[in-house]
């Protein structure tokens, strides 16, 4: 009887793909006005599912051939080129002035009980699957953090997969290990990439690698879902917006990865919280201390709060970065590996060009340093254009600048959906903000 009531196993990928896509159709297409943006922006959100089963598919056979390799690069090829569509279409966003009131095909109750289903089966993904390395590495830091240990391959994980964020991770890692005990048993850990050996994992730090997914995926949900009820004055644009999410094939594929979703909430939450800069620019600050790439967003959230709020924003900010320095300072073997972290933190480093992943182990390492280049000018451009900031215009530039880190991650490139995407949920479905400028709703 257990195995036919209890006996859950994951949706296939392509399964899921097919499935999701129908539904986005069926709640969110409107059949009326054809011709619309909205119906445009699910077409783009679908087109994603191709690329990311043929990239999954590469991963989950590499090794097995050339046959894979190049199934693989397609993959990469297509989810650059649907990027680039989506990317023009944030650009694009700060000009259409005109937003047609275009609801879902389903009550928010429906959509409600639809997201909780969703949640719930993907949280099951979570528990039944296994952590990469990535996700495990912050919570090996805070292990370290807790029993004052050093590990031997930290330089490694420091080099692949940024400075950690151990402090993030402590109190989940605290209480999970109360439930299995400090003797908690290892399990194997399969590698992701080629720098990695077969060895062994404490199951307490995949366990908390597991609840830091879970925890963080439902932070994006609740954080998308209040900033509708909040600032678009509307808890069912924010409740299908969060629906979306869930229900993507992106979401399904890569709901345990931390690394993708703990800054995605962190953004998410700086958003929800723009009316209280201090606390806005703490967000931003522990987003970047995670993932260092939201520091270019600093000269557009700058100028937002230019008028108003800018120096309890950047005193957030730099609060939180001093937070995670002593917690670098805290977890450091010595001074040369803290110097290290510290560098890598700040982005002091000339861009690597060995043992890159995700889109780039394709591609001559050259040809980033343009795409680097023309990603900083925008990034600065953002201080003069819009010349008019407002929630809009921040919501949608922000999810741009998150969306085009992923032309040049040089780890999981392309594949770091979740930076962007709930904030271009939230810009395909948001009202006309043009009142919502510091100087009227700063606190």
């Amino acid at each position: 009887m257990s195995e036919i009531l209890f006996n859950y196993k994951q949706v296939a990928p392509t399964t899921w793909a097919y499935l999701s896509s129908l539904l986005t159709i069926a709640l969110y297409f409107k059949f009326s006005r054809f011709w619309s943006v909205r119906n445009l922006d699910l077409m783009i959100l679908i087109l994603l599912a191709p690329g990311l089963l043929l990239v999954q598919y590469g991963i989950d056979q590499r090794g097995t051939g050339d046959a894979t390799r190049l199934v693989e690069h397609i993959g990469y090829i297509w989810l650059f080129a649907v990027n680039g569509c989506l990317l023009l279409r944030l650009l694009l966003d700060a000009a259409m002035l005109r937003r047609p009131l275009l609801e879902p095909n389903l009550s928010a109750g429906g959509l409600t009980f639809l997201g909780i289903s969703l949640y719930v089966f993907l949280m099951g993904n979570i528990v039944t699957g296994t952590p990469n390395a990535a996700d495990v590495a912050g919570s090996q830091r805070a292990d370290q953090l807790q029993n004052l240990e050093v590990s031997q391959d930290e330089l490694t994980t420091l080099k692949t997969h940024g400075p950690g964020f151990p402090l993030i991770y402590l109190l989940p890692h605290i209480s999970t290990q109360s439930l299995l005990g400090k003797g908690a048993q290892e399990i194997e850990r399969v590698p992701d990439a080629p720098i990695f050996s077969f060895r062994k994992v404490r199951k307490v730090n995949v366990v908390t690698a597991q609840v830091m997914a879970i925890l963080s995926q439902l932070a994006i949900v609740l954080g998308v879902v209040l900033i509708g009820l909040r600032h678009f004055d509307s808890i069912r644009a924010g409740i299908a917006a969060a629906t979306l999410y869930l229900l993507l094939p992106y979401t399904a594929m890569w709901t345990g990865a931390v690394t993708h979703a703990l800054p995605a909430a962190l953004l998410v939450w700086a958003v929800l919280l723009y009316r209280r800069p201090l606390f806005s620019g703490a967000m931003l600050g522990l987003a970047f201390g995670t993932i260092y790439y939201p520091v270019f967003l600093l000269p557009l959230w700058v100028s937002f709060y230019w008028q108003k709020g800018l120096w309890r924003f950047l005193l957030g900010f730099a609060a939180m970065v001093a937070v995670m320095v002593v917690s670098l300072a805290f977890t450091s073997s010595d001074m040369a590996m803290f110097l290290a972290a510290l560098r890598q933190m700040f982005g002091i480093q000339f861009p690597i060009a060995e043992n890159l992943r995700g889109a780039w182990q394709f591609w001559n390492v050259v040809y980033r340093y343009p795409i680097i280049a023309a990603f900083i000018a925008l990034s600065i451009s953002f201080v003069l254009w819009p010349a008019q900031k407002n929630l809009a215009t921040l919501v949608s530039c922000s999810a741009a600048l998150m969306l085009a880190t992923q032309f040049w991650h040089a780890h999981s490139g392309g594949l770091a959906l979740a930076w962007y995407l709930p904030l271009l949920l939230l810009t395909v479905f948001r009202p006309n903000l043009e009142d919502r400028v510091a100087t009227a709703v700063v606190k």
